[in-house]
């Protein structure tokens, strides 16, 4: 089983796709990290070669996405249990996930096929959170997941400058909201203000905000420094 740990006051979370990626959040103060090979389908499961090597590079958490397709159906769960377990044998303790079924509704059949295969890891549910058709009777589908510390949510498939009134709404949820999708620097303040203390950024810290440039450390030391 894994254990719990201290959080910070606020946590900066920074994509990366390798242990170069990892390296920089870290020198630019970064909390923590999501794991993520393939940004062209919106982040695929990483290879445990992968996942060994961010490891070995830094000591920040590093919380590895769990999903195999582009979309948010458990189309192989053999396959995905079978990453999860190689990856868990690897010394991953902390995951990214989250399944809709074809009507749009939490799939908690698929999320506890996958959650069986963690051991009880903390784990985030992702942007899939966004793309449900009712986004109350999502909240109540998940609020009891053992494991479950934060949902990934730009409060709309939109991003978040479609979706601030919505998360604005939902600062104090539990679980809390860790907020990420086209969030940007002018979004902090009001999140900020109702008390929302985590945030997601890939495309931001990397130059031109292009999936192919590594992250750069000198634009994550500028947002963690807009953050208490």
């Amino acid at each position: 089983m894994c254990d719990d740990a201290a959080v910070p006051h606020s946590i900066l979370e920074v994509i990366a796709l390798n242990a170069l990626d990892a390296r920089a959040a870290r020198d630019g103060g970064a909390d923590r990290i999501e794991l993520v090979a393939d940004m062209r389908a919106q982040g695929l499961t990483p290879p445990v070669e992968t996942y060994a090597a961010v490891r070995a590079a830094v000591e920040l958490p590093v919380r590895v996405m769990l999903r195999a397709d582009d979309g948010y159906a458990l189309s192989d769960a053999a396959t995905l249990t079978r990453c999860a377990r190689e990856l868990r044998a690897a010394g991953a303790d902390e995951f990214v996930l989250g399944f809709l079924d074809a009507d749009g509704k939490v799939d908690i059949a698929a999320v506890e096929t996958v959650l069986a295969a963690i051991d009880g890891c903390r784990w985030t549910f992702h942007r899939a959170f966004d793309h449900a058709g009712d986004r109350l009777a999502a909240w109540d589908a998940i609020a009891e997941l053992p494991g479950l510390d934060g949902v990934l949510t730009a409060g709309s498939p939109h991003g978040v400058e479609a979706g601030l009134g919505t998360l604005l709404s939902e600062a104090t949820r539990t679980p809390p909201v860790l907020v990420g999708g086209s969030l940007r620097q002018q979004h902090l303040a009001p999140l900020l203000d109702v008390g929302v203390r985590a945030f997601h950024t890939g495309g931001a810290v990397r130059p031109a905000g292009a999936w192919d440039a590594p992250v750069d450390a000198h634009l994550v030391r500028l947002w963690r420094g807009l953050l208490p």
